[in-house]
């Protein structure tokens, strides 16, 4: 801004009455303050925006601050009253929360990080212990597609009689 205004400034001084050609394009003294006006006047207009646009910003988090945990808690109000109704739950915008169950792949992968945890942290005091953490790569898993056949069970045998010296 500073700059446009100094280009103003020092046409209006040095050259009052002067023509240029710039790029090709004829101008004269009063074109270019003209143009450069423009300019500076739209740099002032963005300027404003910016500002209206922080203050904006800055009412709406204002005010986010205060209607968010009331919106949070209408929802868990919401959720738990129709638990089982999800055209209610549609009405307000909500998706019905499904029970996330885990699958085998997942609970294998955490049970293999959890040894390997227990097994880096060893005996350590608290602070040194949450710390620790266990390295676990590539857990395969390996689905079973058929079950195996029943292996057969050894009879008992009847006992044998000790021996007599």
């Amino acid at each position: 801004m500073a700059r446009v205004q100094a280009f103003i400034s020092g046409l209006q001084k040095h050259f009052p009455n002067g023509s240029f050609t710039l790029g090709n394009v004829p101008y004269t003294t009063a074109a270019l303050v003209s143009l450069f006006t423009s300019l500076a006047n739209a740099i002032a207009a963005a300027d404003s925006a910016k500002a209206s646009a922080k203050e904006a910003v800055a009412a709406m988090r204002a005010v986010r601050v205060k209607v968010g945990p009331v919106m949070q808690d209408l929802q868990r109000f919401l959720l738990v009253t129709f638990r089982t109704a999800n055209g209610t739950l549609a009405d307000f915008g909500i998706e019905p929360q499904a029970p996330k169950t885990k699958t085998a792949e997942v609970k294998a992968a955490a049970a293999a990080k959890a040894k390997s945890t227990r097994d880096a942290r060893g005996i350590v005091g608290k602070r040194k212990r949450a710390s620790v953490k266990g390295d676990v790569t590539g857990v395969v898993m390996t689905p079973v597609t058929e079950t195996p056949a029943p292996q057969p069970q050894p009879q008992p045998q009847p006992p044998t009689p000790p021996a007599k010296p």
